[in-house]
């Protein structure tokens, strides 16, 4: 039986045998059961991380640059993040001040995923969709106390200062007034980025899938392996819902570039003018089937009803139809409902193994900086799973 909290290196390896994940993806996880029985998160000053991003740039740069005004910047549920100011010179341009930011994991998050693959993600990005700039990666933590990337910063807000929200960018209310600027702009990137031929894009730490069920295969493997590394407690819905996706797989026609998390509170605008700066938050970016992305974001954890009390409002911006329809005139990718239910199933099974099995096991064993936002999403794994349950009664 596999001890959680102290995995032995055979229990290691027969999990890795069990499920077999995309080499980058393997390598995070078993990194993280490597380490699970060391010590917990360690509590990081500004100084040692300021320390630690000199420490990397000097590694790729030399000297020749300074640091200056490093601070905490607030948001995200599974990274640490500092703001901080590098005096340098880029290649072949003038001396300059930016605007950096440190994005860091903590010992385990919430989502355990690759500083070297949202690395990639974004610097292939960029000029499809608005992202960050993304300049230096320390994925294997040898500079800073746990793998960082250090992109640069971006002007914008994930919400209004009127707006309300919940944690994480869930809840969040808008005026129609932004619903209208930014709901089309939310479909437009999303359409962009899957009608970009995943075979165009220089992703050496992801698997290109050829059409076929391989890339959902790679995505059940990682996310059950997922379950059995980090849930205390065998939920049988969870069982259920897996078998059900595993017997279920619909062949992908044309595997795209997937943001992975695509919904409110991750992307970044501007409030004088209601336009997105920055698609943010690539950590869960692999390459599979578009209505991955369209499930995640219809999710009814990410959406609300609109003013009138009966319009569903996808990622609480756009009505759900016409969210449907622009994307498809947009991306040319032609929506099959029952391909999008199945995706809608193994999103939400996805999230109870966040919420259910990942969360709880960081937040008791104090791997995380946010053990307070995990308890939280400990407790809206009931109302998740009720939502699965309707999807599975529905199939």
């Amino acid at each position: 039986m596999l001890d959680k909290d102290q995995p032995s290196a055979a229990a290691i390896a027969a999990l890795r045998t069990r499920f077999a994940c995309e080499p980058e993806i393997d390598r995070i996880l078993t990194r993280k059961l490597t380490e699970r029985a060391g010590a917990g998160y360690v509590h990081q000053d500004l100084r040692a991380l300021r320390d630690g991003s000199a420490a990397l740039i000097r590694a790729n740069i030399g000297d020749d640059f300074a640091i200056s005004d490093a601070r905490w910047l607030t948001g995200g549920a599974s990274k640490l993040q500092m703001a901080f100011t590098l005096e340098w010179s880029p290649p072949a341009e003038a001396r300059r001040k930016s605007a950096m930011v440190l994005r860091m994991q903590p010992a385990e998050s919430v989502v355990e995923s690759s500083r070297l693959r949202e690395f990639e993600v974004l610097a292939a990005m960029h000029g499809i969709v608005p992202v960050p700039p993304v300049y230096w990666v320390d994925d294997e933590a040898r500079h800073l106390p746990y793998p960082a990337i250090v992109y640069g910063f971006v002007d914008g807000v994930t919400k209004p200062r009127e707006a309300t929200s919940q944690a994480s960018g869930m809840g969040t209310q808008l005026a129609a007034r932004w619903r209208d600027s930014l709901g089309p702009q939310f479909v437009s990137a999303i359409a962009r980025v899957h009608r970009t031929p995943a075979s165009t894009l220089v992703l050496p730490s992801f698997e290109q899938h050829a059409a076929g069920t391989a890339c959902i295969e790679r995505t059940l493997n990682h996310w059950e392996r997922v379950w059995e590394e980090d849930a205390d407690e065998d939920v049988p819905l969870m069982r259920l819902a897996c078998a059900w996706l595993r017997r279920n797989m619909p062949p992908c026609a044309r595997p795209a570039l997937l943001h992975g998390d695509y919904r409110m509170g991750n992307f970044l605008f501007t409030e004088h003018d209601a336009r997105i700066t920055a698609i943010l938050d690539w950590e869960m970016a692999r390459i599979g089937d578009p209505h991955f992305d369209l499930a995640w974001a219809m999710n009814r954890a990410y959406g609300l009803v609109a003013e009138d009390g009966k319009t569903w409002l996808v990622a609480g911006l756009i009505p759900e139809h016409e969210f449907l329809a622009r994307y498809q005139d947009e991306s040319g990718v032609r929506i099959d409902v029952e391909t999008l239910h199945y995706y809608k199933v193994l999103c939400g099974w996805v999230q109870g193994v966040i919420a259910l099995g990942t969360a709880w096991r960081i937040a008791r064993n104090r791997k995380t900086h946010q053990d307070v936002l995990m308890a939280w999403i400990v407790g809206i794994g009931a109302k998740l799973l009720s939502e699965l349950r309707e999807l599975l009664a529905k199939s």
